[in-house]
């Protein structure tokens, strides 16, 4: 496998607002006068592209190769194409889109002055060989180019296509290209080229819609949120058709049409409902500069197509949209059908690696947003959202590392982000807020909370693959990461440098964050460092080791002499996201731990048993009260219907897990489609159910089960993939007792713990668990137990 870095391009023309470039085409045809045994393409199309030999698409899918920042990294992707060539003559045909090569739609983040921009570009070997033959090929000026009917492609301002320009044949061996112009050469860029080891990205499903309802005349935007809004003066439209899809998801509307030569279909696509109106509102960016805001009105997740007339499908490429909605204007009526436009599903190729149901339908259901926001926010790395952003923010991938690892096989394209998290660290040791960047995220948008997932993501890999590789590869990272960072200690060892306990529920109210930031900081600091110590030890770097002990200790000193008031045991804050986090990350001596316990306790009720955490402390919450033998009120709070609470989301008819707390009556509405919240999926797998993998991190064939019989709960079943197999835990309510089956490998062993006050009916607490097991437990009423 040769991976070329001879680069060529179409032209010098760089697509942007301003000018519209159409996504070039590209092929080359040559001749094969042998039969190969053996024949490979590898292919770097940047920013996206797609691959046809001899007229079939070969591309491995959507978005190809990858999003990166081609000054740091250029994927490329192998294919073997020898079911694909033919003695004789044969063709290459490339497309290529903008991605992130040339990123101009995110103005707001500076992707438009990123260094790396320019026009997109192509680099590839073909080789083909038998015993005694060999080919090899390499894209150089002999290709032949010409524009597409890709009128317009940006990955976060949609997409525009005229078929009246489509060329028939143009990727097959018979066309004729003699008017077609030849390549140029470009320059190769700086990043290091790599083979794309993630998943790819797939269509997964088709969804038709559950509705369509047409409006003579409608807006697609408003002054505000407020449910009493005015529209947006440009904003209107007439013969408007809304398509409702049931589910917010991600990925491109499909449109199948008998058209009129001409004809122009214009779809807009978003999540939201405003008073009952559809709104893009929520996935543009209020106070922006006005420009900022009427490109997104007039760009953001909007695809054009102009019929050349009869019968044609339109789907878009390179890039992807989230939302639940679309707002179509141009059709006719008897073309606006269930069939005319469907919604194709999109995210990386991941498998389920665990699950979770029970007898409350309120649990099951925000079970299925977690993975429903898990999935559409995946497209190689998780991306915040996926509509407004699309952008890989370190903190919110950090947060859910844990629970996405347990419910999905993500570990191989963590693996390949913390590639570009690495080649973006700068040289003094800092990471940017968010990866991919193009030198954005430096000054703002980090922090420890953030930067956290240089050890996080390689611990929780760790712990649930057992691969020490991901170690190794990223102990370079995390040493450069603490010599920085402990370095921004002030005089009392503590740290404030970067963002806090973002989307505080109730910071509008009172006009701060409830948990300081120089708490949030330096108890991230603090984890960051002990992981580190662990993680080095597993690879042998006991000098590395000892530097991250040495820097944890001091952290934990510093916190509790300065932050936490050891008379009352309150953290500083006196907030349920400090007492919490303070509690799960062992900052509270063993003999203070009943009492600080019992304060997060009195906290949660002077706050109305309601949610008051943001996104650091809900990672910690719920753990923190089952700990304190609240499973019942952690349960409570999370199905509430307060504004605060999952339940109050689902109440107003959530499919996605949504970015904050706020009341939907807001000025200024959230996005409806954020992963970071999701850690109650975890909660509910390890916690109600209580499974519990490696729970050491040093052993893979052991897992503990640790159920909590919530009172209002009858049943739950849930399972997790191991890498030996499957562990799966059912428990039901029989009368006064309680009945567990459990099922595991015969090479994994285990042990079941109940909640305090329970006891199986022979009178063990404790069982061991050796493959299938029935068991039957009862609480005993002499027991000292918080739940019943």
């Amino acid at each position: 496998m040769k991976i070329s870095d001879k680069f060529i391009k179409a032209d010098d023309k760089m697509c942007d607002f301003d000018n519209h470039i159409q996504a070039p085409y590209f092929r080359k045809k040559f001749l094969l006068d042998f039969e190969p045994q053996k024949a490979e393409i590898t292919i770097c199309g940047l920013g996206f592209y797609e691959l046809y030999i001899n007229g079939v698409n070969a591309t491995k899918g959507p978005l190809a190769p990858y999003i990166s920042n081609t000054d740091d990294i250029c994927y490329y992707d192998n294919y073997d194409i020898k079911k694909l060539l033919n003695t004789g003559e044969n063709v290459i045909g490339v497309v290529l889109g903008n991605g992130f090569r040339n990123p101009f739609g995110g103005i707001v983040w500076n992707f438009d002055k990123s260094k790396h921009r320019g026009v997109p570009i192509l680099a590839l070997c073909l080789e083909a060989e038998n015993e005694t033959q060999k080919i090899e090929l390499e894209a150089d000026e002999s290709f032949k180019t010409y524009p597409s009917p890709i009128l317009f492609d940006d990955l976060r301002m949609g997409y525009r296509y005229d078929s009246r320009l489509e060329i028939d044949n143009w990727n097959g061996i018979d066309y004729d290209d003699t008017h077609w112009s030849y390549a140029m050469y470009e320059k190769t860029p700086r990043g290091k080229a790599k083979i794309c080891d993630a998943e790819p990205i797939k269509i997964t499903d088709t969804i038709y819609p559950v509705s369509i309802k047409h409006y003579d005349q409608l807006p697609f935007a408003y002054k505000t949120t407020l449910p009493d809004a005015e529209p947006m003066k440009n904003a209107i439209r007439k013969n408007v058709y809304i398509y409702d899809f049931g589910v917010n998801n991600a990925g491109v509307t499909q449109l199948h049409i008998n058209g009129t030569p001409g004809q122009k279909i214009t779809i807009h696509h978003g999540e939201y409902m405003q008073d009952g109106r559809f709104s893009v509102n929520n996935i543009m960016f209020p106070g922006h500069e006005q420009e900022e805001i009427d490109k997104y009105l007039e760009y953001g997740q909007v695809d054009v197509f102009i019929c050349k007339g009869g019968e044609e499908t339109f789907t878009p490429r390179f890039k992807y949209d989230g939302f639940r909605y679309a707002y179509v204007e141009g059709l006719k009526p008897e073309q606006a059908t269930k069939d005319s436009l469907v919604y194709l599903v999109m995210h990386s190729d991941l498998k389920e690696r665990a699950g979770f149901n029970c007898s409350d339908s309120t649990l099951n259901k925000l079970q299925e947003m977690v993975r429903r926001s898990d999935l559409s926010n995946f497209y190689y790395f998780p991306t915040d959202c996926p509509h407004r952003e699309k952008n890989g923010w370190t903190g919110d991938i950090s947060v859910s590392a844990e629970h996405m690892l347990l419910n999905l096989t993500a570990e191989k394209s963590f693996s390949e982000y913390l590639e570009n998290v690495r080649s973006a660290q700068n040289m003094e040791g800092a990471l940017p807020g968010i990866v991919p960047t193009g030198g954005w995220g430096f000054a703002w948008g980090n922090g420890p909370a953030w930067d956290s997932i240089c050890v996080n993501l390689p611990y929780y890999i760790y712990k649930y693959t057992g691969n020490k590789e991901v170690i190794k590869e990223n102990a370079s990272m995390i040493m450069r990461y603490l010599y920085y960072i402990s370095g921004r200690r002030d005089d009392d060892g503590l740290i404030a440098v970067g963002l806090g306990d973002w989307v505080d529920p109730y910071e509008c109210e009172r006009g701060f964050i409830a948990s300081p930031l120089i708490f949030t900081d330096s108890v991230e600091v603090y984890d960051i460092a002990s992981k580190a110590s662990f993680l080095f030890s597993e690879i042998g770097k006991n000098n590395e080791a000892q530097y991250a002990n040495n820097l944890a200790g001091e952290m934990r000193n510093a916190i509790r002499q300065h932050l936490i008031n050891k008379d009352n045991m309150t953290v500083a804050g006196d907030c349920q996201t400090s007492q919490a986090v303070a509690l799960e990350m062992g900052l509270f001596n063993d003999d203070e731990m009943k009492a600080a316990y019992q304060r997060l306790i009195e906290i949660v009720h002077r706050d109305s048993d309601v949610n008051a955490c943001g996104m650091i402390g809900l990672r910690y919450l719920f753990d923190a009260l089952t700990h304190a033998g609240e499973c019942d009120l952690a349960y409570d709070i999370i199905t509430g219907k307060s504004r605060t609470c999952y339940g109050y989301w689902l109440e107003n008819g959530a499919t996605t897990m949504w970015e904050d707390f706020n009341d939907i009556h807001t000025e200024y509405a959230g996005s409806r489609n954020h992963h970071f919240l999701g850690d109650v999926s975890r909660w509910f797998i390890q916690e109600i159910a209580g499974i519990k993998p490696n729970p050491s991190v040093d052993n893979l064939l052991y897992f503990e089960l640790t159920p909590h019989f919530i009172k209002k709960l009858e049943y739950v079943n849930a399972y997790y993939d191991s890498v030996y197999g499957r562990v799966s835990c059912n428990w039901n309510r029989d009368g006064e007792f309680v009945n567990i089956m459990i099922d595991a490998p015969k090479e994994m062993s285990g042990k079941i713990i109940l909640p305090e006050g329970y006891v199986f009916v022979d009178g063990d607490i404790k069982k061991e668990i050796k493959g299938s097991i029935n068991l039957r437990c009862v609480f005993a009423e002499s027991g000292n137990n918080n739940e019943e």
